[in-house]
């Protein structure tokens, strides 16, 4: 097993990346501590990696709660012995499918907000720890728009950026301590749970979109959580012990935007001001 005896802790574990990212880690050995602002999600999760043999604890930690953060990892490494991986997956709330220039500010502004005061209080958390250790993992998640322009992503896109430079920053400061940090940077998940209710709510359209996107990648195809999840367990282990400060590029090739093209949006859609399926098309971190 490439995890034995480690220790993950998981913010925003209840989504679907999240449980199957949890799941990857504790077949591979780790015990992994799986948190959310919710209850129900996370024990679920706990209670399904327990059933297959793995290790798992859940707790509910509100990720953008300093105090929150700071109590339950203490909490971890009092009784664990050690902190080895901190990841982020909480929500950004982002708003998608209007141009930056029709786009409201509060809509623009809210994943940037929650995105770094969320990944400042986790990642510095762990870090805190983890410098006593002189060991650890710190690892993030964004999407497409953290490598190339992309229209119609509202806030996101500057939101993957800003991840990626944060990770960038404190892989710098945190490597004399024997820490690693580093992102993955994803296509959308057609198997993750957004893109599966937004399937049933509008099958033509999703697989208008879907069909787009993976036109926009070099292998024509699009990443599932799996590979998300499998890039994690490897980033995570051994084998990646010189891999840090840089992001690692799962978009199958999109960053690259030699097919890129653009679409005006579909017209007399509004997939985003009813809440329930317009959000992060690009976003792979889904609830």
């Amino acid at each position: 097993m490439l995890l034995q005896n480690k220790n993950a802790v998981i913010y925003g574990a209840g989504g679907s990346l999240g449980a199957t990212i949890a799941h990857a880690l504790a077949k591979e050995g780790a015990h992994v501590f799986v948190t959310g602002h919710r209850e129900a999600p996370v024990q679920a999760v706990a209670t399904a990696i327990r059933n297959t043999g793995g290790n798992a604890t859940m707790a509910v930690v509100d990720g953008l709660d300093q105090s929150s953060v700071n109590e339950h990892l203490l909490q971890v490494a009092a009784t664990a012995g050690t902190v080895d991986l901190s990841m982020n997956l909480i929500g950004l709330e982002d708003t998608q499918d209007i141009p930056l220039s029709a786009m409201d500010l509060e809509d623009f502004l809210r994943p940037i907000h929650r995105a770094m005061r969320s990944h400042f209080i986790t990642a510095t958390a762990a870090a805190r720890i983890m410098q006593q250790q002189r060991s650890g993992i710190i690892l993030s998640l964004t999407a497409t728009p953290g490598g190339i322009g992309y229209p119609l992503t509202g806030g996101f896109g500057p939101t993957c950026c800003a991840i990626e430079s944060f990770s960038r920053n404190l892989a710098s400061e945190l490597g004399p301590y024997g820490i690693r940090v580093v992102n993955i940077r994803s296509a959308g998940s057609p198997d993750s749970k957004v893109f599966r209710d937004f399937a049933a709510m509008h099958p033509a359209l999703s697989n208008a979109v879907l069909g787009n996107m993976r036109n926009d990648t070099m292998l024509k195809a699009l990443p599932l959580m799996q590979d998300i999840a499998d890039a994690a367990v490897f980033l995570c282990s051994a084998k990646a012990s010189r891999i840090t400060g840089t992001t690692i590029d799962l978009t199958v090739g999109t960053t690259g935007a030699l097919n890129y093209h653009f679409q005006q949006p579909v017209a007399g859609t509004n997939l985003v001001k009813d809440g329930s399926s317009g959000q992060s098309f690009f976003n792979p971190k889904y609830q």
